[in-house]
């Protein structure tokens, strides 16, 4: 009797001390995880705003593929919510408190555990740093309520670094699918099509093949901010003619150009006014980054020798940039025209034209 009566009272001081030690544990916490991605904060933004994306990169889903995802008719902004089911994860609820466009948002997270609801804060970061890349922070805080603390207690893993271990497992998984997004793109040969012609500012250079992405941006800031100065009002999307191209070489002399209604009279500097008569073209769009330009090209070249279709020499390829990359954060949502000036009613094997 008298040792079960010792054990009795080692037992109640065990459970005293450890009463005492937990519940003067602090169980604060904040935790998060701060990554550099190549890609607009637009698209990341995005991917965390909607919950509807999480399905897709969150961490959870790689531990139990079965789990069931439950959306609310809102799925972005403030006010969305969702909750899941899981025999692995467990059950849980969150919604977005707090939205800052492109900038933050704040949402409560639930966990519905056998020790009770737990609630804790997460929090999301974005912050552009260089040109198409985006600092992303993911973070939780809250506090551990006396049973979550012993509970963490004899857990093989420590809290934070199972919270940091999610955090970048979503974050890679994130990036992996904006790159993704962001490498789409499709190639649509529309046709031959007339195309009107009209007036245009534009300035000249020559270039490497290779460097012509580089130097156009800033020719065709140089034609926007002349139209600026002068109040001249553009009347179309910019465009950039291929005056020459030297294949053998690598090398082109090429004008980025936007549209004006009338002529306009120059009298100093390299911002000129220039005309392109009307003319009938095969017409390529290419839905996507400019790296496929190539591809695009190549698609209508093909197009020309499949259709007999003879090129027009007396005007020069060009192209359209039909929406504006600064207002667009996608390149898989860029669009381009390129057209190829092909004469409208002839074909190579016309018994007008002489057989080589």
């Amino acid at each position: 009797m008298k040792i079960l009566k010792y054990l009795f009272f080692l037992l109640l001081i065990v459970i005293v001390g450890a009463s005492v030690y937990f519940g003067t544990k602090d169980g604060t916490f904040d935790v998060a995880v701060t990554k550099t991605i190549h890609a607009p904060v637009d698209l990341l933004f995005n991917q965390a705003n909607d919950y509807k994306n999480w399905q897709d990169w969150g961490p959870w889903m790689e531990n139990d593929p079965n789990i069931k995802m439950n959306f609310s008719e809102k799925t972005q902004g403030e006010g969305a919510s969702y909750s899941w089911e899981s025999e692995v994860e467990g059950n849980g609820a969150m919604k977005t408190l707090q939205v800052a466009e492109k900038d933050s948002i704040l949402q409560k997270i639930t966990f519905n555990t056998p020790l009770g609801d737990s609630e804790s804060d997460v929090y999301w970061k974005f912050t552009p740093v260089n040109k198409g890349e985006t600092e992303i922070t993911w973070g939780m805080k809250g506090e551990q309520s006396f049973m979550e603390k012993v509970f963490m207690a004899f857990q093989k893993e420590p809290f934070e670094r199972m919270l940091k271990g999610m955090f970048n497992k979503g974050l890679d998984n994130m990036d992996a699918i904006v790159q993704e997004e962001m490498k789409k793109y499709t190639i649509t040969v529309e046709g031959i099509k007339d195309y009107g012609g009209g007036y245009y500012m534009f300035t000249t250079a020559a270039s490497k093949t290779s460097e012509i992405g580089e130097k156009m941006g800033a020719m065709l800031g140089k034609v926007s901010e002349f139209m600026t100065q002068n109040n001249i009002q553009p009347t179309g999307m910019p465009f950039t003619l291929y005056n020459e191209w030297d294949d053998a070489n690598g090398t082109t002399i090429f004008s980025t150009a936007i549209p004006v209604a009338e002529k306009i009279i120059v009298t100093q500097g390299d911002v000129l006014c220039g005309f392109m008569e009307p003319l009938s073209a095969l017409k390529i769009v290419l839905k996507g980054n400019y790296v496929n330009l190539a591809e695009a090209y190549k698609a209508g070249e093909d197009y020309i020798t499949i259709h007999k279709l003879v090129k027009d020499p007396a005007h020069k390829l060009f192209e359209v940039y039909a929406n504006d990359p600064g207002d667009i954060p996608n390149p898989a949502q860029w669009e381009t025209h390129i057209y190829l000036p092909v004469f409208k009613d002839l074909r190579v094997d016309n018994n007008l034209i002489e057989a080589p």
